[in-house]
C-alpha cells in the first residue's frame, strides 16, 4: 500500500473522529436534559401521590407524619376514617312514588329518602373509590397505583435499582395562636443524578441555583409554610 494511500486513511479514520467528538459533545447536553427532564416527572408522579397519602393521613388523625412506616401502615391497616355516608331508601321512595334522581338532595334528606349516617372506612380504600390514587404515565395512559407501588412511593426512583428513600418530614407552624400542620418531602438533585456525570450535574445545579432560591431538587411541602404545593408545579 502507497504512503499517499495510507496517508489518507488515517486522515479520513481522524475526520470521522473529530466529527463524532463535534456531534457527541453536541448531544450530550441534549442528551442530560432530556434525562433530567424524565427523572424529574417520574419525581413528580411519586411526590404527588405522597402529598395526597400524607393529606388523606391529615384528614383522618388531624396532622401529618414524618415517618412512611406510619403513613403505610397506618392508611392502609386501619378503618379510622369517620365519613358520612348516604343510604338511600328506596323502599320508602317506591311506597311514595316518588323518583328520587328527580329531587334535590336536601329534600331528600329532609323527606327521609336519603338517611346521613357516619362510618369509619380504610383511608386507602377511600382514596381509591374517589380515584385520587391514579396518574398518568409518560405515554399518556392513566393507572391506578397498586398496593406494592404504594408501598413502595418512599423511595426516590434513580438510580435504578437502588433503594434510597425521599426526606420525609412533619411539624407545626405556630399561626396567631393555632397550630398549622405542615410536612415536607424532597429529594436533592445530588441524590436523584448520582449515576450521572458529576462536572455535568453540578453545573446544572449552579445554574439552578444562580437563577433561582429554590431548592436544588425536586419536594412538595414546607416546614417553614402552610403550603403543600411541588417547586416542579
Amino acid at each position: 500500500m502507497k504512503l499517499k494511500t495510507i496517508l489518507q486513511i488515517i486522515l479520513a479514520a481522524v475526520i470521522i473522529g473529530l466529527g463524532y467528538l463535534v456531534f457527541d459533545s453536541i448531544m450530550k447536553p441534549m442528551r442530560f436534559n432530556d434525562e433530567f427532564n424524565t427523572r424529574r416527572d417520574a419525581c413528580a408522579t411519586k411526590l404527588k401521590a405522597i402529598r395526597t397519602l400524607e393529606d388523606q393521613y391529615k384528614l383522618t388523625y388531624g396532622c401529618y407524619t414524618g415517618s412512611f412506616d406510619t403513613l403505610i401502615n397506618r392508611l392502609f391497616n386501619e378503618d379510622s376514617l369517620l365519613i358520612k355516608q348516604e343510604i338511600v331508601n328506596h323502599e320508602k321512595a317506591k311506597a311514595d312514588d316518588v323518583s328520587i334522581a328527580d329531587m334535590e338532595k336536601g329534600e331528600a334528606i329532609r323527606k327521609g329518602y336519603i338517611t346521613l349516617q357516619q362510618a369509619y372506612v380504610n383511608p386507602i380504600a377511600q382514596l381509591r373509590e374517589q380515584k385520587k390514587l391514579n396518574y398518568t404515565d409518560a405515554d399518556g395512559f392513566s393507572h391506578e397505583f397498586t398496593d406494592q407501588e404504594i408501598k413502595d412511593l418512599r423511595y426516590i426512583p434513580y438510580p435504578k435499582g437502588e433503594k434510597k428513600e425521599f426526606e420525609l418530614k412533619a411539624g407545626a407552624l405556630d399561626k396567631g395562636g393555632y397550630s398549622v400542620p405542615v410536612f415536607e418531602c424532597k429529594v436533592s438533585l445530588v441524590d436523584l443524578l448520582a449515576d450521572l456525570d458529576k462536572q455535568t450535574v453540578a453545573n446544572k445545579i449552579a445554574e439552578i441555583e444562580r437563577v433561582s432560591t429554590k431548592y436544588a431538587g425536586w419536594k412538595v411541602g414546607d416546614l417553614e409554610q402552610a403550603v403543600t404545593e411541588g417547586n416542579f408545579e
